[in-house]
């Protein structure tokens, strides 16, 4: 049997036409447009959308600032959980980035948990203008159970997703590979896996050039 790292690699960084194209994306206009509690606060879905998801403070809001050059597009925290909406930036005039709740541990009422949790799985499930999910996977730790919960969701809603392994200033050159080979295995058994995984640093700016070219490839 073929070893299932072996169906994943490692983003490399683009070149020529490829940046240049993301670099043109995000040096337009970005904004916060809305936060949804629930379904009837999503906007319309006539824009080419991608999310990012992840663990309560893998990092979310950090990549999505870095992404977009503003300190504070996004709102950091330090308490997980903190963000208890979907957040929707219009990003120039033909996408949407969107944040979604933490999951997994939060310092919050078990009744607000559950309905962060309900709402996200509504999102992931029936946004139709949804091209793809970067799920954030913190490069020290490598996937949790809660992560490879939403994985299992994803894969029963047929939703694309890519994995990006968050905070990698954080680790050693090795410790990125274990986390590599970590994530690649937990990806085997996942048919919605996109086959490259994105390490990305907010404060070294690693991987954020990739990021943008593959959002700005959307059609």
């Amino acid at each position: 049997m073929a070893d299932p790292v072996m169906r994943f690699r490692l983003a490399s960084e683009p070149a020529g036409e490829e940046r240049e194209r993301g670099a043109r994306l995000f040096s337009g206009p970005v904004a916060f447009l809305t936060g949804a509690a629930d379904h009837d606060g999503f906007p319309s879905p006539d824009r080419i959308e991608v999310c990012f998801a992840g663990r309560s403070n893998v990092g979310k809001s950090r990549l999505v600032n870095a992404l977009t050059s503003r300190k504070s597009l996004a709102r950091i925290s330090g308490t997980p959980g903190r963000t208890q909406q979907i957040n929707f930036f219009s990003l120039g005039d033909r996408h949407y980035l969107v944040d979604v709740p933490g999951y997994g541990f939060a310092r919050a009422p078990l009744r607000s948990v559950k309905k962060w949790q309900s709402l996200l799985r509504a999102y992931l499930a029936g946004r139709v203008s949804l091209r793809r999910v970067f799920l954030l996977i913190d490069a020290r730790h490598g996937p949790k159970p809660p992560d490879i919960e939403i994985m299992d969701l994803l894969d029963r809603t047929a939703v694309t997703f890519q994995v990006i392994l968050t905070k990698t200033d954080k680790v050693s050159q090795e410790g990125q590979e274990s986390a590599f080979v970590k994530t690649a295995r937990a990806l085997e058994h996942h048919p919605a896996a996109f086959p490259e995984i994105i390490p990305t640093s907010a404060v070294t700016g690693c991987g954020i050039d990739r990021l943008r070219s593959i959002i700005a490839g959307f059609e």
